[in-house]
C-alpha cells in the first residue's frame, strides 16, 4: 500500500494486488480514430465524439482566482486559501477530463477488436502557441495511453499508423493523396474521381485501412 498526498489536502491509499482481468467479449470489429480540436474524435463507423473544453469553460474562473492570489501577500494566510482555490479549480479541470478519457477509452475497447490510431507528434504539436492550451487540454497522450494498457488488458488490438501516412490528404474512395489541404478545409473533395466526406471522418476510414 502507497498512501500519498496531493497538492489540494487529500489522501489516497494506493493498494497493489494481483488479479485475473476478464476480457471484453470479442465484438469482430475493428475501427480507425482520427482525434481533432474541433471534435475529440471521428471513429470511422461515422461516430463523432466530441470535445468537452473543460479547461476553456473553467478558464475565466481560474484567470479571476489567480489575479485574486497576485494580489495577496505571499506566506499570509490569505494567500493559502486562495492559493488552494486555484489548486481546487485545476484538480476539477483534471478529474473532469480524467472521467471523460476513461469512459471514451473503455467505450472503444469494449466495442471493437482492432484499433488503429495516428503516432501523432503531441510535444510538437504544443509548440503551436495559439493551439497550445487547446491541445493540452484535450489530452490526446493520455487517451492513447488509456487506450494501449486497456487493450493489453481486455484481450484487444492497438495499430498505431506511420506518423507521415497522409491520412487526411488521402481519397478513402480511390485511394488518390491530394497535394494540398487546407485547416479550413472540413469537407474532403478528391479532384479525380469526385467523392466527398467530412474530412475527419475520411481520415478516420484511411487510418483505418492502413492499420
Amino acid at each position: 500500500v502507497t498512501v500519498s498526498k496531493n497538492t489540494t489536502g487529500e489522501y489516497f491509499a494506493s493498494v497493489l494486488v494481483e488479479t485475473e482481468i476478464k476480457h471484453f467479449n470479442k465484438t469482430g470489429e475493428q475501427v480507425g480514430i482520427d482525434v481533432g480540436l474541433k471534435e475529440f474524435a471521428t471513429l470511422s463507423d461515422g461516430t463523432i465524439i466530441g470535445n468537452p473544453n473543460y479547461f476553456s469553460k473553467s478558464q475565466a474562473k481560474l484567470k479571476r482566482m489567480q489575479r485574486r492570489l497576485s494580489r495577496k501577500r505571499k506566506g499570509s494566510n490569505r494567500y493559502k486559501k486562495c492559493k488552494m482555490r486555484v489548486a481546487l479549480i485545476h484538480k476539477k479541470i483534471v478529474n473532469q477530463r480524467d472521467y471523460f478519457l476513461h469512459n471514451t477509452s473503455s467505450m472503444i475497447v469494449k466495442n471493437f477488436d482492432t484499433i488503429s490510431i495516428e503516432d501523432l507528434n503531441v510535444s510538437g504539436m504544443i509548440k503551436n502557441r495559439k493551439l497550445s492550451k487547446s491541445i493540452s487540454d484535450v489530452s490526446f497522450s493520455k487517451f492513447f495511453s488509456m487506450l494501449d494498457y486497456k487493450c493489453k488488458w481486455y484481450g484487444k488490438t492497438l495499430i498505431v499508423i506511420p506518423r507521415f501516412a497522409p491520412s487526411s490528404k488521402t481519397c478513402s474512395n480511390c485511394g488518390t493523396v491530394k497535394k494540398e489541404l487546407k485547416l479550413n478545409e472540413r469537407t474532403f473533395h478528391c479532384e479525380n474521381c469526385g467523392f466527398e466526406m467530412d474530412r475527419d471522418l475520411n481520415a478516420a476510414k484511411n487510418i483505418l485501412a492502413i492499420g
